[in-house]
């Protein structure tokens, strides 16, 4: 093992608030994965929203690997600070949130101890992350039904009930839905522009294999390196029967795909008469009349099995 200065630096940016107090009873034996691979460990508690982007940022240049642990809302943090640096490193993931879609269509373990050694032993694996206007996000930016559960929903619920916390919350959502006027342009696959106009329930942008917990609900053969992301439309349903079916999908935790437009593409502008809320990575990004999202191809290190 190397010794002093020689050895490796690693930052380690962790919420200590996330997935029921997984990241402190943990803690110890992350840091001590870390110190065996032959590093010499940092750990960052964050302290309030934005203050893992801001940790990146203000790194120095002496760390060869990141490491963040928490929700996906942090992992999405300590990109956004990484897409900001000249210096992008390696950045390794232990999930602790309550849902973690993310990290599971990586193959990362949900055991801690495990996800902290594939951070240390895995490969390096060049990922897709989108542009929405002037911010990042890392999976799914999305607006509409449910969006706003999981920075709703209150955070003692959460830690108790885990994913079926959101699921108790969106359904108090269903009676007072609303749907949203959409002009959208999109670019697919092979550079090919088309325009489509519809009212809308929910619209996700996506590069996951699960969303909320919702598996396949993309498509099952998703690639998270190919340039292109999933797009998933839910159209407003025209009468009760079409409610009861949405309803009962929800219920299922399915969507009924004939009230869904889905494609590939590889850009997106979405233009509505008035701003609409949109989530990123399962946090509040802000309302938008217009918005421009990039798949940016590969732009993304991160560390997997």
């Amino acid at each position: 093992m190397r010794e002093g200065s020689d050895r490796k630096r690693l930052l380690f940016i962790y919420n200590p608030r996330s997935g029921r107090g997984q990241v402190r009873s943990n803690l110890l034996d992350m840091i001590d994965t870390f110190v065996r691979a032959g590093y010499r460990v940092e750990a960052y508690p964050t302290q309030y929203s934005g203050d893992a982007v801001r940790a990146v940022i203000e790194r120095d240049d002496g760390f060869s690997l990141i490491v963040c642990s928490g929700g996906d809302g942090t992992l999405d943090e300590v990109v956004t600070g990484m897409m900001q640096c000249s210096d992008k490193i390696p950045i390794g993931y232990v999930p602790a949130g309550s849902t973690n879609d993310f990290a599971n269509s990586l193959g990362i373990p949900r055991s801690m101890k495990k996800a902290a050694e594939v951070a240390m032993t895995g490969r390096v694996f060049p990922c897709d992350i989108g542009k929405f206007n002037d911010d990042i996000f890392v999976y799914v930016a999305a607006f509409g039904m449910f969006t706003d559960v999981s920075y709703d929903t209150d955070q003692h619920m959460k830690n108790m009930l885990g994913h079926m916390a959101y699921i108790i919350e969106g359904a108090k959502r269903l009676p007072n839905v609303t749907a949203y006027s959409y002009c959208i342009e999109y670019e697919d696959e092979e550079g090919q522009v088309h325009e489509i106009e519809d009212e809308y329930l929910l619209g996700m942008i996506t590069n996951s294999r699960s969303v909320g917990g919702f598996k396949n609900i993309t498509g099952k053969k998703i690639l998270l390196d190919d340039g292109v992301f999933e797009v998933t439309l839910i159209r407003k349903p025209m009468g009760p029967i079409e409610f009861m079916m949405l309803s009962d999908a929800v219920a299922k935790r399915e969507i009924d795909a004939g009230l869904i437009t889905s494609f590939k593409a590889k850009r997106v502008t979405l233009i509505s008469e008035k701003p609409v809320a949109w989530t990123l990575d399962g946090e509040y990004g802000g309302e938008h009349e217009r918005v421009d999202i990039a798949c940016m191809k590969q732009a993304l290190k991160i560390l997997v099995p």
